[in-house]
């Protein structure tokens, strides 16, 4: 990750501030636009704060694919639960082969 600390963003080329874009999304919540050392370059640079605008709602859209939108029912695990009940009582029961003489 690059050290942002001394980095003038109000006169860095769009080429420098891409290469900056993602060492800002993971440093930050991913709201580069609304970080106010930003303003006057994003302010400048119209493409760059379309860009900026884009990948934020990437962003955005990418974190509530890991929301879960609900939980499953109760008959779900019950269910999950009666089956593998049932696999650890097949696996107890004899399955009927013979079993190779001890040596």
């Amino acid at each position: 990750m690059s050290d942002l600390t001394n980095v003038n963003f109000d006169n860095m080329t769009a080429a420098q501030f891409e290469d900056y874009l993602p060492d800002l999304f993971a440093s930050g919540d991913g709201k580069v636009s609304h970080d106010p050392r930003f303003a006057v370059f994003l302010e400048k640079n119209p493409d760059c704060a379309a860009l900026v605008h884009d990948l934020e709602a990437i962003a955005e859209h990418a974190k509530s694919l890991f929301e879960p939108t609900e939980e499953p029912a109760d008959s779900v695990w019950s269910n999950i639960a009666s089956k593998l009940k049932g696999e650890t009582q097949d696996l107890d029961e004899p399955s009927g082969l013979i079993e190779p003489a001890a040596e």
